[in-house]
């Protein structure tokens, strides 16, 4: 079980590093092969120890050291087998593994929008099938689509909605498990493609959602029904009662959202400060249903059923007290991960607590790593693409590492030795899935979960529970007062200068290592050298990633949707120029992108922000940036009482003339000159901070979001300056920038787009691409082609189109073209 779990598990994840889905033929002819010889080899494998276990053994006898020599060979004959059989179990798992993923995969990705339909008005009927989440302007949830009522439209049955506020039209009061007739506008999911970052299209495909988009608001919206059967509609009206009853209850108490992720799960609305504040203390594992906080309900209710059926003789008599508690134990557990959402650390609890009962049902043994296997196959078999989640790793990775440090160890421990057992395990043993994931590590955490696990899991969480079943307030009250507690000190240890260790990400050889490491520490006592584990976990934190030679320049344009963002870095400085849009409520570009994305590269500190105009696309993700990231200088042509610019030192404005030089790279600024911040009538484009790179005759030139009048005034000043390697095209390819006249003054080798999937301003404009395409430019475009990444010399450049080089089977292929008005 372990073995075919183990390998099931390494096929479901070679299959999702796959660029396509592969051939059904070879699953076929793995299957042909390998099964009839495993059942040829279990049955000689079992024929051969038989033979053994006859053999006689008589030492005292002289003839019967020939017998001992017999039983030797056939020992060790059964060893051979045994190998041969463990082997093919595991190349089986593995190809059992592999194609089962690779079959779902095939089944989700059959179901697809046409792209034809993308961007364009469709009627249909169908229920909200969660909790609506809110956002800065609207609503979001998914919607589950029952009948088609525009002709010859097919949409996929499943798909993820937003609704947006609007003046002219009051805002739809959906609610989970409403019926609904709904005009739509959807398209195919696309999400951004950036080292390290975020994959909203995996994520889409896991969940289900072949396609993504809004209500249109001037079409037909009518609630057809207030409640549509189906038990999995119900649970979501429960949910969306209980958050209902917390807001109401709650009102405005700072961590009434935090209540309600541990009541069902709904952590939208935790605000992002309380959420930093939970990553860098290291507790944010507590701050939703996690399998510790299942465990407790399900052992809770185990204890309570096993009190009270006993005292029922005619109970006992007829169902056995274990028997009773282990079926409420599931059922306890059931309930409340499904009530929670049902993700992976739940779905690994209700598994392993599924498990435990079937053993006392069927009046088996199972091990430890027999049901940590069960709840692994429960997992995977029916969601192949949980192996992507971070979620995934250090749910199974935790409960791995309790077992490793307490089954199974001679003699028995003090309930508080155990404790801190676990809480030391945890703290060491979780190390390279940490920076391997998040590339920091909480260094508080110890200490914030020592007294944050008793107080939020055997405290917090009961009383929520009461609140949300129980008709009076008190119980959540006094949860709340109990949390607030919990913040204050948590928010103390935060506030320490050393509270989280960041760094670069780790090379996988490095994690691989320090998992080694890990175990050696964490053996039991009496193996030797225990102290020599630290060895294998110090490549993870020395192995720093090389930085550009002198002379060289690496660039990073990223995707960062209808924006822009650009990361430039030398051998021993970094520059940002731009920091991308604002998404909605607490994400940004600088959040979401920009930070991991700089953070697993190595640059932990910015020597200058270029900040262009005042453009929330170019301005939005600055604020995250400038919190997460020391910075020596701020240049901008943001007006001085800029809410960015409040209680800053370190800033100046960008002016025609600035110079400098970093390891042999050169940088200038060519726009906007002096004056321009005199006069008014200016538009902001037209003051945009443009920067060039060069090394030697390679040169790069980002020009923001310039229009014809600067393009015009750089050719009569700048003509001499103007020719460039690489060109980020002025205003993402609008038709009020890109002359005729630039092109040629600029006669770039490579004309990048930064540009979002299907944006409403359809940019980049097809008149523009094609004066770029006649000047002989090759083209590329950041919704096409992910992140641009550079590296220029004095010898030239090297370009990768990341969305290309680390393509899944699942990546979207977009198509240049635009949303209807």
């Amino acid at each position: 079980m372990v073995t075919f779990a183990i390998f099931f598990t390494l096929g479901v994840w070679v299959l999702q590093q796959q660029s396509a889905l592969p051939d059904f033929a070879w699953a076929w002819l793995l299957m042909g092969l390998l099964i009839p010889l495993l059942i040829g080899t279990q049955r000689a494998w079992l024929s051969v120890r038989s033979e053994s276990n006859k053999q006689p053994v008589r030492p005292e006898l002289v003839e019967g050291h020939e017998a001992i020599h017999v039983s030797t060979s056939s020992t060790r004959t059964a060893s051979y087998f045994a190998l041969s059989r463990a082997l093919l179990i595991a190349t089986l798992a593995c190809g059992l593994g592999f194609y089962h993923a690779a079959w779902q995969a095939q089944q989700r990705l059959s179901i697809s929008l046409a792209d034809e339909w993308q961007g364009r008005d469709i009627e249909v009927v169908g229920v909200v099938a969660e909790l609506p989440r809110n956002h800065e302007h609207g609503l979001r949830f998914a919607f589950d689509i029952e009948k088609t009522i525009t002709p010859q439209a097919s949409v996929p049955p499943h798909v993820y909605l937003s609704t947006y506020f609007d003046k002219k039209s009051p805002p739809l009061n959906l609610h989970a498990g409403e019926r609904w007739q709904l005009t739509l506008r959807l398209k195919q999911p696309h999400g951004s493609s950036n080292p390290h970052g975020f994959d909203f299209e995996v994520w889409a495909l896991e969940n289900n959602i072949r396609a993504v988009g809004y209500v249109h608001n001037k079409g037909k919206n009518v609630r057809l029904a207030a409640r549509a059967d189906g038990v999995f509609y119900r649970i979501e009206i429960w949910r969306e009662t209980i958050r209902n009853k917390f807001n109401a209850t709650l009102s405005n108490a700072p961590y009434s959202a935090v209540l309600s992720a541990l009541a069902i799960g709904d952590q939208s609305s935790i605000p992002q400060s309380q959420w930093q504040i939970f990553t860098r203390t290291g507790v944010n594992h507590l701050m939703s249903i996690s399998g510790l906080h299942i465990t407790m309900l399900a052992s809770l209710g185990f204890a309570l059923t096993y009190w009270l059926w006993r005292r029922s003789v005619r109970l006992t008599l007829w169902l056995p007290a274990r028997k009773a508690a282990a079926l409420t134990a599931l059922l306890v557990a059931l309930g409340y991960a499904l009530l929670s959402g049902f993700g992976v650390p739940a779905q690994r609890t209700v598994y392993m607590v599924g498990a435990v009962a079937a053993a006392l049902w069927l009046n088996r043994n199972f091990s430890l790593t027999q049901i940590l296997s069960i709840a692994l196959l429960g997992v995977l078999i029916p969601d192949p693409w949980a192996v992507l989640s971070a979620g995934f790793w250090l749910s199974f990775g935790a409960v791995a590492l309790i077992l490793y440090v307490t089954a199974h160890r001679i003699g028995r421990s003090h309930f508080l030795h155990e404790y801190l057992t676990v809480q030391w395990a945890m703290t060491i043993g979780l190390i390279p899935l940490l920076l391997a994931l998040f590339q920091q590590i909480a260094i508080v955490s110890p200490i914030a979960n020592a007294f944050a696990i008793p107080l939020v899991s055997l405290i917090v969480v009961p009383l929520t529970l009461l609140g949300a079943v129980l008709p009076w307030d008190v119980p959540l009250w006094l949860a709340h007062i109990v949390m607030d507690g919990t913040m204050q000190l948590l928010t103390w240890l935060n506030a320490l200068p050393q509270a989280v260790w960041t760094q670069h990400a780790p090379p996988v050889w490095s994690v691989v290592a320090g998992m080694i490491g890990v175990l050696w520490i964490l053996a039991p006592r009496g193996f030797p050298a225990r102290w020599l584990g630290i060895i294998w976990l110090l490549p993870m934190f020395l192995n720093l990633p090389e930085p550009p030679p002198v002379n060289t320049l690496r660039l990073v344009i990223f995707d960062v949707g209808q924006g822009l963002a650009v990361a430039a870095q030398t051998q021993h400085h970094a520059l940002l120029y731009d920091t991308g849009p604002d998404f909605s409520g607490d994400a940004d570009s600088g959040n979401r992108i920009l930070i991991p994305t700089l953070r697993a590269l190595g640059i932990a500190k910015l020597d200058g922000l270029i900040l262009t105009h005042d453009d929330i696309d170019h301005t939005g993700g600055a604020a995250s940036v400038m919190q997460a990231m020391p910075i020596d200088w701020v240049s901008s042509s943001l007006p001085n009482v800029h809410p960015l610019l409040a209680n800053l030192s370190n800033a100046k404005h960008c002016q025609a003339g600035d110079t400098w030089q970093w390891d042999g790279v050169d940088f200038e600024i060519l726009n906007p000159d002096a004056a321009s911040y005199a006069d008014e009538k200016m538009r902001d484009n037209n003051r945009g901070c443009i920067l060039r790179i060069s090394v030697g005759e390679q040169h790069i030139l980002l020009t923001a979001d310039i229009e014809k009048e600067v393009e015009k005034q750089l050719i009569a000043e700048h003509a001499d300056k103007l020719p460039t390697t690489l060109l980020v095209v002025p205003h993402h390819g609008s038709k009020t920038s890109s002359t005729e006249d630039f092109i040629a003054a600029t006669l770039p080798d490579y004309a990048v787009f930064t540009v979002g999937n299907r944006n409403r301003f359809g940019h980049p404009k097809q008149e523009v691409i094609q004066r770029y395409a006649d000047s002989g430019a090759t083209l590329m475009r950041s919704d096409e082609d992910g992140a641009i990444l550079v590296e220029m010399n004095a010898q030239g450049v090297q370009l990768e189109r990341y969305r290309k080089t680390h393509h899944r089977y699942w990546t979207h292929i977009a198509q240049a073209s635009v949303e209807s008005p």
